[in-house]
């Protein structure tokens, strides 16, 4: 037959059980004093009085033993107990964001459909007022156009809505995957380019290399920050805009560029601001939500990387404004770190 001691005493786990130990070795010590008091007083002391002062100290140490054992099984479930609330209150949270996410879902496929289907209405009208050639009124042109130009606006709204409940959700992992950065931003200057058209502006876009290559990021957060930038971009622009794509060893980089009167040095410090816009400082009714910036700042810091701001002012000749979002080259798991990704 084989024995053993309780788990708790051969592997204390954290302060708790070293407290418990510690007690137990002091009620034991007390213990020890007490029994051997009537035996070992006098030889220590020379004196049977000595067998009273070995008792008190025996006394001592059983109450002391026993205050710090039970203080340590108190203070360790003082730990639990606000452990569980904060592993609770995490489960809650994390709950609550995919119930509000799942709604969020089924809100924008119901109004994603009817929008597609007004784009491709406008479209066709357009089409067989071509294929007619017949003169359009000046307000039905207007109308069509309106309609062109406020569905990436729309786009976007939907967009940063969905962002922003998934920003509220505590970071349990990044979503990296092999990403074509290039395929990325001419999706977005597509989507933009009729919006500049109509608007008189130019929007370009160049990488460098011209084999961009692939990266491993997050496409979604690419796609998200970029879309505010060249948003924001060709709302400012006076004539043109323009996204450029870089790279080195360690990040890449996506540049967006317009000719705009440019933003005020006073308020660049809180460009990124959630909610915050020059109307806002300006106490006068706000143009936009504020959040465009706020959440691609806020993506970018998420995935390692960082979303600065240089702007020159009107009435210098070079007045312009150019956002720059830098990205770090993740490594694909089971690659070095100099091992490209394709």
């Amino acid at each position: 037959m084989s024995w053993s001691l309780p788990r708790a005493w051969v592997h204390p786990v954290g302060p708790g059980g070293v407290s418990r130990l510690l007690g137990m070795v002091v009620l034991a010590l007390g213990a020890a004093g007490l029994v051997l008091a009537p035996f070992v007083g006098e030889a220590m002391f020379t004196r049977i009085w000595g067998i009273e002062p070995l008792t008190y100290v025996g006394a001592a140490l059983v109450i002391l033993g026993l205050a710090v054992t039970t203080l340590s099984y108190f203070v360790s479930e003082l730990l639990r107990s606000r452990r569980q609330a904060a592993d609770e209150e995490t489960r809650f949270a994390e709950r609550w964001t995919q119930v509000t996410q799942q709604y969020f879902d089924l809100f924008n496929h119901d109004l994603g459909r009817p929008l597609r289907r007004i784009l491709g209405k406008e479209r066709e009208i357009r089409e067989q007022l071509q294929a007619m050639g017949a003169e359009v009124p000046p307000s039905v042109r207007e109308l069509l156009d309106e309609i062109e130009e406020q569905t990436p606006s729309f786009r976007l709204m939907m967009s940063n809505m969905q962002v922003l409940i998934e920003l509220e959700t505590p970071i349990t992992g990044k979503n990296l995957h092999a990403v074509e950065p290039v395929e990325v931003v001419r999706r977005i200057v597509d989507r933009y380019s009729l919006v500049a058209a109509d608007a008189s502006k130019q929007i370009v876009w160049w990488s460098e290399p011209t084999d961009f290559g692939i990266v491993y990021s997050d496409s979604s957060a690419i796609e998200h920050i970029v879309t505010n930038l060249v948003d924001n971009t060709v709302r400012y622009a006076e004539s043109f805009a323009e996204i450029g794509l870089t790279r080195d060893e360690n990040n890449f980089h996506i540049r967006v560029w317009d000719d705009g009167p440019g933003i005020a040095a006073r308020y660049l410090p809180y460009l990124f601001d959630r909610g915050w816009t020059p109307e806002v400082a300006r106490h006068e009714e706000r143009t936009t939500s504020g959040l465009g910036l706020f959440i691609a700042h806020t993506l970018a810091k998420r995935y390692g990387g960082d979303l600065t701001v240089e702007s020159i002012t009107d009435p210098d000749p070079d007045h312009h404004t150019c956002f720059t979002v830098t990205l770090p080259l993740h490594t694909r798991p089971g690659r070095s770190s100099g091992e490209p990704v394709a």
